[in-house]
């Protein structure tokens, strides 16, 4: 079961959202792909089933999961009490690999995955390289020694360092460490994601 390794551009306005992070080419042309992509007078209205399926595939892509390991995300924030739809995007946020990307430590969530797949980070001590693994409030995010001085880590760490603001981790830039602090408030996850959509999709 491959991830989605095609151009993040041709997604993006596919999805009408930057969902990879910022992108030139998505800027430039805000509007589908194809050759009827900026027709205005072709566009049609999108159902409720096709609106709710868009933000679907929204999350998914913009948090690099596969169907089945969505679809599983979601029904346990169904079984969780609070708002269901909050809770979705708090797990999506407290998966590791996400964890890793938000504290600068990787570029992009899918170098992050790599770094966790690579054997380069680890939880608490402990050495994980699986990158669905959900983490708790007080666990610790370090780079492993040796992997320290990998330039793609160093590059990252230096080049968030000053715009890094997530309320719910805590960042060391000297030891490369990170601390999950909490579960985000739903006003401070920044992805455009209309979670109740979701909600809805998967309630039929």
């Amino acid at each position: 079961m491959a991830r989605y390794t095609g151009p993040k551009a041709k997604k993006a306005r596919a999805l009408g959202e930057a969902i990879f992070g910022f992108d030139r080419a998505f800027e430039k042309k805000k509007y589908p792909p194809g050759q009827h992509g900026n027709g205005r007078n072709r566009r049609r209205q999108k159902s409720d089933y096709g609106l709710q399926l868009m933000e679907k595939q929204k999350a998914k892509y913009a948090y690099g999961l596969l169907e089945r390991q969505f679809r599983n995300l979601f029904k346990k924030a169904s079984s969780k009490k609070g708002v269901t739809g909050t809770v979705l995007l708090q797990l999506l946020e407290s998966r590791l690999d996400n964890t890793v990307f938000r504290l600068g430590m990787a570029p992009t969530r899918r170098a992050a995955r790599q770094l966790v797949n690579h054997k380069h980070i680890t939880v608490n001590g402990v050495l994980t390289n699986i990158p669905s693994v959900l983490l708790k409030p007080g666990d610790i995010v370090s780079v492993r020694g040796k992997s320290q001085g990998l330039e793609v880590v160093r590059d990252s760490v230096g080049a968030k360092n000053e715009v890094r603001n997530f309320p719910w981790l805590e960042f060391n830039a000297d030891k490369m460490q990170g601390t999950f602090l909490e579960y985000p408030e739903r006003e401070q996850i920044p992805e455009k994601i209309n979670e109740q959509l979701i909600v809805e999709l998967y309630s039929k």
